[in-house]
């Protein structure tokens, strides 16, 4: 007897070790699931191979990614766009801390948390100068 076809799983936003998956992806474009966890194991912490192949599939199945089986190792692209992903998260946030307020955020932004570079504080100003101009 066959076992029923999974259905394909969505979610409205990645996880924590979906999301570090994803930046390797953004950042570097279709890679191998060993090419991901490497950059992983230097750059963030260490995780097993086996774990971020299985978180791998499972995103395939969320439809978070997408995989290449057309050659002998298997490459994997994200499937979803940064911008719209990091504006999804970022209006979550907004909304649960900050209660719909992005002036709140921004206020808490540009306060006592990090000291701004000369150049963000630049970038800043002109991001403000061109909402004015609209």
């Amino acid at each position: 007897m066959k076992s029923p076809k999974k259905e394909k799983v969505t979610s409205s936003e990645p996880t924590k070790s979906e999301l570090e998956i994803l930046q390797v992806l953004w950042q570097f474009g279709p890679s191998t699931a060993r090419f991901v966890n490497d950059h992983l194991n230097k750059e963030k912490r260490e995780v097993i191979y086996m774990s971020t192949l299985k978180l791998m599939q499972i995103m395939v199945e969320k439809s978070f990614l997408n995989k290449d089986e057309s050659q002998l190792r298997h490459v994997y692209t994200a499937a979803i766009d940064e911008d719209k992903t990091k504006g999804v998260m970022l209006d979550k946030v907004v909304d649960t801390l900050f209660n719909g307020s992005a002036s709140s955020l921004m206020m808490q932004l540009l306060g006592n948390n990090k000291q701004l570079s000369a150049e963000e504080v630049e970038e800043f100003r002109s991001l403000i100068a061109k909402m004015d101009q609209k």
